[in-house]
């Protein structure tokens, strides 16, 4: 809905930290309201007042003012599953594949001896590649998959200023399966798994903008014991558990032989479907299991630049069931894009491709809903929806500026058709995370960017000679 240049204002804020005028308004709001030449009052973290432009210019000397004219104002983009300690490894497999066949599971031969060999400077450099990549393309807040040396990541994602959540990857059993094993790098015992996710959960428990979960790498790699005690934990905790279920026909082979169940059937006789497992992916699910995450309120990603590569996604029956999913990037190992905008158009696609041309249907899923789902959906599934997730007053103050005035834009004045339809990342021009300008006119005001690509180019040729080291050594290992 629209809501009138004249509609009747509440009374002005005095006291504002920041003040977005002129611009105009996508809340994302339950009712769908849009606001035109607008404007948004900031104190401290939270928004305190959106009404007219006209009216927020009478605000009193606010301490900073931001002119978004020509401008639409969004809430910040959630990316709902991304792996930090994989952002470095951006187009390697693309390379390798130009060399020879690939081993497959990736995740198992490729990305976890990757992580492993990581060292905790290399992990925070990463994080500081990943985080300021996703601020600028519009992206304020994620949830880390897990990978080495969270305590690292934390730490970039604190300095970069973006919101986050980090985790720790747990293995705790390493079967041979499809030829392959994890690096006993990665590898804990129960009890380590069990106190070191614990303990970064602790460790991160005052921090405002990055928190802590705990994780469960895969149940091929996770014992029942572990993943049991975890959920216990979380439930106690008040925190979720960040895993990957059904990703692969190998992960339900795999349940189906040595447990009998399909994967998420396996995890509800185990006891710990609820609210508080959030699972990475969820593409190859029967109808019956697709029940149990409604039952049982399981939160969901959807990775839509590789998903499909997969199987068809349960993206639309999951979104209209009223189940808490997200979009993903799966970071930029994946498909090198860290652009949510562009995993939305890819999503639109996707599904009408695999579900839309079946039952000829034009437009199963709409430009305007996908925005929904990486929004509204993505903090839904993260649980953060009462603090962010549309742009409302009381809620945090995390909101992006696009640019609305391109050549590819014009003539459209609708402006959710345009964030939904038109929009991608690099139209992204300025970026406010808990009421604190982290980009500006395009540029990042918390890292020093030559500084950042300095040490990318000094570091990067070691990382990768280490990693083509490790993986030429884990190919003549296979072959003997």
């Amino acid at each position: 809905m629209t809501v009138p240049e004249n509609r009747p204002d509440a009374s002005l804020p005095t006291g504002v930290d920041l003040l977005i005028t002129g611009c105009d308004i996508v809340t994302m709001d339950p009712a769908g309201t849009t606001l035109k030449d607008a404007a948004i009052a900031v104190e401290g973290n939270s928004i305190v007042w959106m009404g007219s432009a006209t009216e927020g210019r009478k605000i009193e000397r606010p301490a900073s003012v931001i002119d978004g004219n020509g401008q639409t104002a969004l809430p910040g983009m959630i990316d709902a599953h991304i792996h930090t300690a994989q952002q470095l490894l951006r187009g390697k497999l693309s390379a390798l594949r130009s060399r020879g066949p690939m081993r497959n599971p990736p995740w198992k031969n490729y990305y976890v001896p990757f992580e492993g060999l990581l060292e905790p400077e290399d992990v925070y450099l990463s994080g500081l590649v990943a985080y300021t990549n996703m601020l600028t393309v519009g992206t304020t807040c994620f949830a880390e998959a897990g990978g080495p040396h969270p305590d690292e990541m934390a730490r970039a994602a604190i300095d970069v200023g973006i919101r986050g959540f980090v985790s720790l990857s747990t293995v705790d059993q390493n079967p041979d399966f499809a030829g392959s094993s994890v690096p006993g790098s990665m590898v804990m015992t129960t009890k380590e798994a069990y106190d070191c996710n614990i303990a970064l959960v602790k460790s991160l428990s005052t921090q405002e903008r990055v928190n802590g979960w705990l994780s469960l790498r895969q149940i091929i790699v996770c014992s029942p014991e572990l993943i049991q005690s975890l959920s216990a934990a979380a439930q106690d905790m008040g925190v979720k558990i960040h895993t990957h279920l059904a990703e692969g026909t190998y992960e339900v082979d795999y349940a189906l032989e040595h447990y009998g169940k399909r994967p998420t059937e396996y995890l509800d006789d185990l006891g710990v479907l609820g609210k508080h497992l959030h699972c990475a992916h969820s593409i190859i699910l029967t109808p019956e299991e697709v029940d149990l995450y409604e039952k049982h309120n399981v939160s969901a990603c959807h990775c839509a630049l590789g998903n499909y590569g997969v199987g068809i996604p349960r993206l639309q029956e999951m979104w209209r069931r009223n189940i808490a999913i997200g979009l993903g990037t799966d970071g930029a190992a994946a498909a090198g894009s860290l652009d949510l905008f562009a995993v939305a158009h890819a999503a639109r696609i996707g599904q009408s491709a695999s579900i839309g041309h079946p039952y000829h249907i034009r437009v199963p899923m709409s430009a305007e809903e996908l925005l929904a789902v990486a929004i509204n959906g993505g903090a839904r599934a993260l649980g953060v929806e009462k603090e962010i997730g549309s742009l409302e007053t009381g809620k945090r103050a995390d909101i992006i500026l696009i640019d609305t005035d391109n050549i590819d834009q014009f003539s459209a004045g609708d402006p959710l058709f345009v964030a939904s339809n038109l929009v991608v990342g690099r139209d992204v021009r300025t970026v406010v995370v808990d009421g604190r300008t982290v980009i500006k006119d395009r540029e990042i005001l918390t890292i020093d960017m030559n500084q950042l690509r300095y040490r990318l180019s000094r570091r990067l040729p070691e990382i990768m000679a280490r990693f083509d080291n490790a993986i030429g050594h884990y190919g003549k290992r296979r072959a003997a």
